[in-house]
Parts: C-alpha cells; structure tokens; sequence
C-alpha cells in the first residue's frame, strides 16, 4: 500500500526535469558543473523512460523518444565534452511532437481525437472534424517552435535559449492549450440541447 504512494513520485520528478531542462542547461553552464549534472539528468531520464514503457496510451511514444533523445545528449555530451548538444533537447522534442500529431493526421483518427474519446467515446462528426482541426493547429505550433528552437540553438545565446525554451514556448503552449479548451466547452455548449 505504501509503494503505490509513492510510484507517482518517479513520473512528476523526471517530468519536472524535462520541464526544466532550460534552466538545468542553463546552470550548468553557467556555473561550470555540467560534469555532475548530467549523470543526475541521464538518471532522472532512464527512469522516465522506464516509466514511460509501463503507460499505455496515445503519448507514450511521445514519452520515450524525448527520453531517449535526453539519454543520447547526456552521453554525448558528457563523451565529446560539448555541452552544447544539450541545447537541441528542445528542437528534438518539437520534432517528436510534430511527427507524432502530423503523422495521426494520416490516419483514420488522429491524435487529439483519439484524446477526446477518453473522455467522449461517441464523437459527433463536427467533433471529429474540429479535433482534425486542432491537430493541425498544434503542428504548426511545432513547426514554429522547433524552428525557433533551432535557431536559439544555433545562435548559442544561453539568455535568449534559456528565455525562449524555457517560459516563452511553455507559455505559448499554455496559452494554446487554455484557448483550445475554451473554444472546444464553447463549442460543446452550443451543440447541447
């Protein structure tokens, strides 16, 4: 009884990890602890894909292509000593994410519908062409920010990597998923009788 208290321990401290990659980065460059750093970040990442193999559900692959991605930075970035490699976890992520959301659209049910029948298995064809909608919507959310990850990257500003992977594109993503949840109660209201 106490082990199942403490499982969700393992997916919120690897995910806080993911999430502040950033400014983790960011830290250790600028303080010149990197060599530290990165086994407790490799560490942190094996056990998120270790519990990333144990869910099941439309965003596991998500899951264990960014840890996998993390693991190979760390190591070659601990193995080459450029630390800079560190700095393309996002673009890689937005990667992952755009190929997963962009190749569902090819598919007879794409992901964010997939996501609404969890939660309303009996999808109306306005639901289904509205959540193909959204689908599309984040793709070009992923093309855009990874592309700007990318030059962040590149530029090798650690401020500007730093600002922009860690709270612009997270705000954005949040504006995005608030709005998207706005408009998809006012659009679920409107079709009740």
């Amino acid at each position: 009884m106490g082990g199942s208290r403490t499982l969700p321990v393992i997916p919120i401290v690897t995910g806080a990890i993911l999430l502040a990659w950033p400014f983790v980065v960011w830290f250790g460059l600028m303080h010149n602890s990197l060599q530290w750093l990165l086994p407790v970040m490799a560490l942190m990442l094996m056990l998120r894909l270790h519990q990333a193999r144990k869910n099941a559900g439309p965003m596991r692959f998500v899951m264990q292509s960014a840890a996998l991605a993390g693991i190979v930075l760390c190591i070659a970035s601990a193995l080459l000593k450029t630390h800079q490699l560190l700095l393309f976890y996002p673009v890689v992520v937005n990667m992952v994410m755009l190929t997963v959301f962009g190749g569902s659209l090819w598919t007879a049910m794409p992901l964010v519908e997939r996501l609404a029948r969890l939660h309303t298995p009996e999808l109306p064809p306005a639901g289904v062409r509205y959540t193909r909608r959204v689908t599309q919507v984040w793709c070009f959310f992923f093309i855009v920010n990874g592309a700007i990850a990318l030059f962040t990257a590149l530029r090798g500003d650690m401020r500007l990597w730093t600002v922009w992977n860690g709270m612009i594109a997270y705000l954005l993503m949040g504006s995005l998923m608030a709005g998207e949840w706005l408009i998809r109660r006012r659009f679920i209201m409107r079709d009740l009788p």
